[in-house]
């Protein structure tokens, strides 16, 4: 509870000095409406009559006999040596006199309300969670993070920096990030072109704030990122999508609707594709970047599993090719990380940065210096290099793991591949199956799957399914959950 000099009592005790009612007598009614309106809640403990009497401008003996009239109407109770309390038991005489839930529950005013940005994630307790794909938090090094952030706050330097935020982000860890996107990703920028964020939603907040006017077509594939559709959609954009197959997006087709109306902007993940994980080709990257610069829409590149590699070294950005301005590049560092210790960038431009900024320092202005900071400074130690080469190695192993059971178990139900990169699966199955009905059953058995993960329409029946955060007993005892609910379908 807090100290009871701490509670406004000023503000809800009014003393009308000119009034024929006793003085003790107004403080314990204003008491009692207090209490009523739960401003002050059961067990709370009040001042001592000294420190309320100096609060109100009166003699300590009014609030002795302020509190001797509550205590007689069972408002509080008054422990010897210890003070008066909110009685836990409060009288039902005049109780309800005042609405103990006062506060409107509706607005007196008109807003406008979207079910478009409704939260499609859901929690539930189960024995076992499947997801999308997100890493294993268990396999963060803690003890270098809590190194690192302990001596970022304590280092004498650093505290200067606490009362002042520059809303372009910590310079010293944007120069950190600028030397660990050219060693790992080929991108050579300057920090003129990098904006920190929280996020990659954030990210791409801004930059449908910036481009996006309604009416505006965005180009994305036919499956695709929900969150990112919920941003576009927010702006009153059109979203139109485009075959996908084993090499991403189909530029084909993007060609053809190029010819037919405006398009504004084309989201894409070419690294691994959400949710189907391939792999946008070589081929299909130039003609993206021919059709960007002849038609002039903006290509958002969306990097969210780059640092998640396993057969080969990935291809580098559609961004490192990018020649006439035509690539925003939108990815998050530290994903390997406890979610306290990750962050999102754009990488963009310097005209278009400029306007970002604006938009940034409106909804974020204070951002967090002391985060970026401990980033930095695990990018220059190498702390970040030795924590992904080692959960590199685990992911791998829990990805072959899955990899071979689906093969053993599941190859009369679904097709499927390992991929390449990233932290989860692509599943298609071979025969109809109603995907809710299937959640459902697993639910019963203590096995959660989020209807985030499901894709079905009439075309395509599938699942993207997460690996990363299980480990492989876990990933067994889930997987065999999951077999069980399917046979049980046909």
């Amino acid at each position: 509870m807090p100290s009871p000099v701490d509670v406004p009592y000023r503000s809800f005790i009014k003393i009308d000095r000119t009034s024929n009612i006793p003085i003790y007598l107004q403080i314990a009614n204003e008491f009692i409406k207090a209490i009523q309106r739960n401003i002050l809640l059961v067990n709370s403990k009040l001042p001592g009559t000294r420190v309320l009497g100096q609060l109100l401008c009166t003699h300590r003996n009014t609030v002795v006999a302020a509190y001797d009239e509550l205590a007689a109407q069972g408002w509080v109770v008054i422990q010897p040596n210890r003070g008066a309390f909110v009685s836990a038991s409060l009288p039902t005489t005049g109780r309800n006199t005042v609405d103990r839930h006062s506060y409107p529950t509706h607005t007196g005013f008109y807003f406008q309300q979207s079910s478009l940005l409704d939260n499609p994630y859901e929690h539930g307790n189960y024995q076992y969670i499947l997801n999308d794909g997100t890493p294993d938090i268990r396999l963060t090094q803690i003890d270098d993070l809590s190194r690192i952030y302990s001596s970022t706050i304590k280092r004498r330097g650093n505290r200067r920096k606490m009362d002042y935020y520059n809303q372009e982000g910590s310079e010293y860890f944007k120069e950190q990030l600028l030397v660990y996107l050219h060693l790992s990703r080929g991108l050579y920028v300057s920090g003129t072109n990098v904006l920190i964020t929280r996020s990659t939603e954030m990210s791409l907040f801004i930059i449908s704030e910036i481009l996006l006017k309604p009416n505006d077509t965005v180009v994305v594939g036919a499956l695709s990122y929900f969150s990112a559709n919920m941003i576009f959609q927010k702006n009153a954009a059109r979203i139109r999508t485009i075959p996908i197959d084993s090499e991403g997006i189909d530029t084909d087709a993007l060609a053809l609707l190029c010819e037919q109306i405006p398009i504004r902007m084309v989201y894409v993940s070419p690294q691994h594709h959400y949710p189907t994980t391939a792999t946008l080709s070589e081929k299909r990257r130039i003609a993206l970047l021919a059709l960007a610069e002849k038609h002039g829409f903006a290509i958002v590149e969306d990097d969210q599993d780059y640092d998640f590699h396993y057969n080969k070294q990935p291809m580098l950005p559609i961004a490192t090719a990018d020649r006439k301005g035509m690539v925003i590049y939108v990815s998050s560092f530290g994903k390997s990380l406890v979610p306290g210790f990750r962050t999102g960038f754009i990488v963009a431009p310097e005209n278009l940065m400029f306007e970002m900024r604006k938009h940034l320092g409106i909804i974020d202005r204070q951002g967090d210096v002391l985060m970026e900071q401990a980033l930095g400074e695990m990018i220059e130690e190498g702390v970040i290099h030795r924590h992904l080469k080692k959960s590199l190695k685990i992911y791998k192993e829990r990805r072959d793991h899955m990899g071979g059971i689906l093969q053993a178990e599941f190859s009369s139900h679904l097709y499927t591949k390992a991929p390449t990169g990233g932290l989860a699966f692509w599943l298609q199955f071979k025969r109809p199956t109603n995907l809710l009905r299937l959640s459902k059953s697993c639910a019963q058995k203590g096995l959660f799957l989020p209807k985030t993960m499901l894709y079905q329409n009439k075309d395509v029946t599938g699942i993207r399914l997460g690996f990363g955060n299980l480990d492989s007993k876990e990933l067994s005892q889930s997987l065999a959950l999951l077999k069980s609910c399917l046979d049980n379908l046909d």
